[in-house]
């Protein structure tokens, strides 16, 4: 009978070209290192998608199964399932063990083969699940464990030098999309195939940048009239009608890293009571985008601009937070909530953090002016001020199209 093993070695092929350069994944490693020797750690198991690829370069595709990245003093081993053969080796900058099917909880054999019994485990405690725990708890049986979710947030909201070069990529792909949604817009046009014009115009740019990358989840939404409610509203095959408010949204996605833009448009034509919100939220726009610099809080900016719009009588019309953390985010993964621009939020703006502004005013349907009013820029922190990364222009005279 054949053996059947409960985890291996699938080193298939050679390691490929990684998103950043082996010092970048060093320097990380480095301190996450220095995490774990502060809270005495002896290892730590990550298993959000996020935190596997910002310290081993690996993004995975969970489809229902679990991975990891345990790193000790000494290694770095990416854990990641059969059904993906030598990927995960040729795409992590350390070691890889491929677990088996064959039977139930391999996935915590291979963890604790690397890890051991009787140690200091850090995890991700708002990832790792109630059974995961109980699982950790019974394979590794630990000595000591550790949440240390919160510290690897903090270390990943200040970005090296050659990430912010690669959000400065992204910014300007999702430019290029946007101008490519705004060629594609017209009276008549369905939605989906205005956001089709857009996410082709990105993946080809992206492929164009970046050619030894792999490519995912880029996404395009572009939506018209009472589908612009939500900032995160699927796209529909409505067709645009003349006068209709309109929802540009582009989603570059570079080996997990994210950026975005999002403008207001109107097709063809901008009434009074929809040029006066809309103008309302620039300036809401513009006021956040002079508050973002070094020293500033999370807290204080949304207070100045909540301040703003309550003096308009507009403050119950915004629906969400001005802004947030960029780095490796998805939508279905990964948020830097320390640094989101909201009222609980007072985190202090360091250079090297990259944020976005973005406020958004909804105005009901059957309303005068209805729709949702939105703006979207990236910006990074430096030393003496923020430099504002986004150059798709914002406002009537550029975004009344059609």
């Amino acid at each position: 009978m054949t053996n059947r093993p409960e985890f291996f070695r699938q080193h298939n092929g050679a390691k490929a070209a990684l998103p950043f350069a082996p010092a970048e994944y060093e320097a990380r490693l480095s301190g996450l290192r220095a995490i774990m020797a502060s809270q005495g750690l002896d290892a730590v198991l990550l298993t959000s998608m996020q935190n596997v690829a910002y310290y081993s370069g690996f993004l995975y595709c969970s489809f229902g199964r679990p991975y990891a990245c345990v790193v000790t003093a000494d290694d770095c081993v990416t854990l990641s399932a059969g059904i993906d053969a030598g990927q995960p080796w040729r795409r992590s900058v350390g070691d890889n063990i491929t677990y088996t099917d064959w039977a139930r909880d391999n996935y915590w054999r291979a963890a604790a083969h690397v890890i051991g019994t009787g140690k200091a485990v850090g995890y991700e405690g708002d990832h790792l699940n109630l059974q995961g725990m109980d699982k950790l708890r019974h394979f590794l049986a630990p000595n000591s464990v550790a949440d240390i979710a919160g510290a690897t947030m903090r270390q990943r909201m200040l970005k090296s030098a050659a990430e912010i070069e690669m959000i400065r990529h992204g910014a300007a792909v999702a430019d290029i999309g946007g101008f490519a949604i705004r060629d594609a817009v017209a009276i008549g046009a369905r939605e989906l195939d205005i956001a089709m014009a857009g996410r082709d115009a990105v993946e080809r740019e992206i492929a164009r940048r970046f050619p030894q990358a792999e490519y995912r989840d880029t996404w395009v939404w572009f939506q018209s009239g009472l589908n612009t409610d939500g900032a995160h509203n699927p796209v529909t095959a409505r067709k645009v009608a003349r006068g209709d408010i309109l929802s540009l949204n582009t989603f570059p996605m570079i080996s997990g890293y994210y950026t975005a833009l999002e403008r207001t448009m109107f097709a063809g034509e901008v009434d009074a009571a929809s040029l006066k919100y809309w103008q309302a939220n620039l300036a809401a726009h513009e006021l956040g985008i002079s508050l973002i610099k070094p020293g500033a809080t999370c807290s204080g900016i949304t207070a100045a601009i909540n301040e703003m719009l309550e003096a308009q009588d507009l403050l119950q019309y915004r629906s969400f937070g001005y802004g947030h953390s960029f780095g490796i985010l998805s939508h279905y993964y990964g948020r830097e909530a320390g640094l989101e621009l909201r009222e609980d939020i007072d985190t202090v703006l360091e250079p090297g953090m990259v944020v976005s502004m973005e406020p958004m005013l909804t105005i009901a349907h059957g309303a005068p002016g209805a729709g949702g009013y939105r703006e979207h820029d990236i910006l990074v922190v430096g030393a003496d001020g923020a430099e504002n990364i986004t150059k798709y222009p914002y406002g009537p005279e550029f975004n009344v199209v059609g």
